[in-house]
């Protein structure tokens, strides 16, 4: 017998209908949905789905735009208590296949956005599948298969309370591909408890509530996404969706639909600010309240242009991974209603600044409520590994079907991030153990040379990495993206010009603020093109790496 005392996401349904029945909930394209609306479709494709012969435990995977269908699928297949597993339109055919394989689904939902890998799946490919459902009305040569329609599945419900909703086995609701920024993705088990406890934390710390109206800036098949959609399905606000990021179309939306509230990675607030720059009348400045950064560190000019261009909104950024539930701090970068923080622009931004980018790391903020974090020092007892336990933390990897909590570490995650915590409880972050450059025998981790660069008003953004040296093991280089009118010199002097920028001069400056030695990049290279990301918008430091490589290479065949 079921036991609705337990977490559940279908328990947002409750509140959509109760209270937000008449209110407008998904607007995508053309099409609008109340409360009531939304709930009808997500009912009517659970019974089609239970009628299809869909079980508990049963994957279900998701190729596709973001859409309200998106959303009604996601909740339809938990109702039933099957698996989501939303895959990566943007992933080559052997990436699309090789996931494929690891969760086993029974049911394969596409749109048009599959088509460049799904063209090349055969069905053989698959064997576990039964059935395959496309969304929308092909485009192109599609079908190359006998599909469903979801109008083919849908059964009308003949009530629409109570929700007799189902749970899978140890409570999973979805399966998160990790965004793979070393290796292939990994499929990250998650349940309905960590998905609901994440919401009430963003809920607390964020503010959203019933009246916001969030654009979905982050596709469906990521966490920060996600989350986020939870989220604001629980307390019941308006989601509006475009397919998939575009800065214009998103600027367009927020001042069509008044937006309250969206998610951002700093390469999209970058896109976001490089559109509202040139406009006359900006209107969305007056509406958007609440914006939350993830996936990286702002850097000092993205936060000034930030407050400038969203003057009302609250600024938060927060830290978290896939396999945590999205995030584990959050820290206020800018508040308009805070006094404390509610001061000049200018003045903000270097306060800021000095104290999110330390010599010691970045400071990524407090822990949510139910977050216990810890640090696994080292010899010095205050910098090692970050450890996490709770009830966010993942069930474990979907192909290895083993706990990924050691027994010996009283179930503390690990993280795969180096940090410490100062004594206000603050979390800073100093990269990642994978990331870690090993030079001269030494330990450096590239965000806190990076953080320190972008300090530099002449650096709009940095990527350091480590380069095989023969006498260092690695030698540390620094790509940089020069800011606007400043001009790069390969002059070994240090230059007294304004707006000019060598070699030698960011060494010094590296120096002045207090950076050792040692972690000081011996190589800068004038980065001329946008830096490789992730879909979640997080560097690619593998790529960056290969093309320095490879332009040394050049450089020293011409030799």
């Amino acid at each position: 017998m079921a036991n609705y005392s337990h977490p559940h996401i279908c328990q947002c349904l409750s509140r959509l209908l109760g209270f937000r029945r008449h209110f407008l909930v998904t607007v995508t394209g053309n099409r609008r949905k109340t409360g009531q609306q939304l709930v009808e479709e997500v009912l009517s494709l659970a019974l089609g789905l239970l009628h299809l012969g869909l079980a508990p435990g049963h994957v279900v995977a998701i190729s596709a735009y973001n859409s309200d269908r998106y959303l009604e699928w996601l909740l339809a297949i938990a109702f039933v208590g099957g698996i989501a597993a939303p895959l990566n339109y943007r992933w080559s055919f052997e990436e699309a296949r090789l996931a494929l394989a690891a969760v086993k689904p029974v049911l394969l939902v596409t749109d048009d956005s599959s088509y460049t890998w799904y063209s090349n799946l055969q069905q053989n490919d698959v064997p576990s599948l039964k059935w395959h459902v496309l969304l929308d009305s092909p485009s192109l040569d599609f079908t190359k298969w006998n599909v469903l329609t979801p109008e083919m599945i849908k059964r009308h419900p003949v009530k629409l309370e109570p929700f007799d909703y189902s749970w899978a086995p140890e409570g999973t609701v979805i399966i998160c591909f990790t965004s793979g920024t070393t290796g292939k993705p990994k499929g990250v088990t998650l349940s309905h408890g960590a998905l609901i406890i994440q919401s009430l934390a963003k809920i607390a710390i964020v503010g959203y509530n019933e009246d916001d109206v969030y654009l979905h800036t982050a596709p469906l098949c990521h966490i920060g996404g996600l989350s986020s959609a939870m989220t604001m399905l629980m307390v019941g606000g308006c989601h509006v969706l475009m397919p998939k990021f575009d800065a214009e179309s998103a600027i367009g939306a927020i001042e069509q639909y008044t937006v309250t509230s969206f998610i951002t990675v700093p390469a999209i607030m970058a896109s976001l600010i490089s559109v509202i720059g040139p406009k006359v009348i900006w209107k969305g400045g007056e509406t958007v309240k609440k914006i939350l950064n993830g996936g990286g560190s702002l850097s000092h000019e993205l936060i000034k242009d930030t407050g400038i261009f969203f003057r009302k909104a609250k600024l938060i950024s927060a830290y978290g991974m896939t396999e945590t539930c999205s995030s584990l701090t959050f820290l206020t970068l800018y508040d308009p209603m805070d006094e404390k923080t509610h001061m000049s622009l200018q003045t903000f931004g270097v306060a800021a600044s000095k104290f999110i980018q330390q010599p010691q790391g970045v400071c990524v903020g407090k822990p949510a409520p139910h977050v216990e974090l810890k640090i696994s020092a080292d010899a010095s007892g205050q910098i090692g590994r970050i450890l996490t336990r709770g009830p966010h933390i993942m069930l474990r990897y979907w192909e290895t079907h083993t706990n990924p909590l050691s027994q010996n570490n009283e179930a503390w995650l690990d993280t795969g991030d180096i940090g410490s915590i100062d004594h206000y409880g603050n979390l800073w972050l100093l990269g990642r153990t994978n990331g870690r450059i090993k030079s001269g025998g030494e330990n450096i981790y590239p965000e806190e040379v990076e953080a320190i660069l972008l300090r530099h008003p002449g650096i709009a953004n940095v990527v350091v990495v480590g380069i095989p040296d023969a006498q260092l093991t690695e030698m540390v280089a620094a790509c940089i993206q020069l800011g606007e009118n400043w001009q790069w010199s390969e002059q070994l002097s240090v230059s007294n010009e304004e707006f000019n920028l060598s070699r030698k001069n960011l060494q010094l400056y590296c120096v002045e603020n207090h950076l050792s030695r040692f972690k000081i990049p011996k190589m800068f290279t004038a980065w001329k093109k946008p830096f490789p990301l992730t879909t979640t918008g997080k560097i690619r430091r593998d790529e960056v790496r290969k093309e320095v490589m490879s332009q040394l290479q050049s450089l020293h065949s011409n030799l």
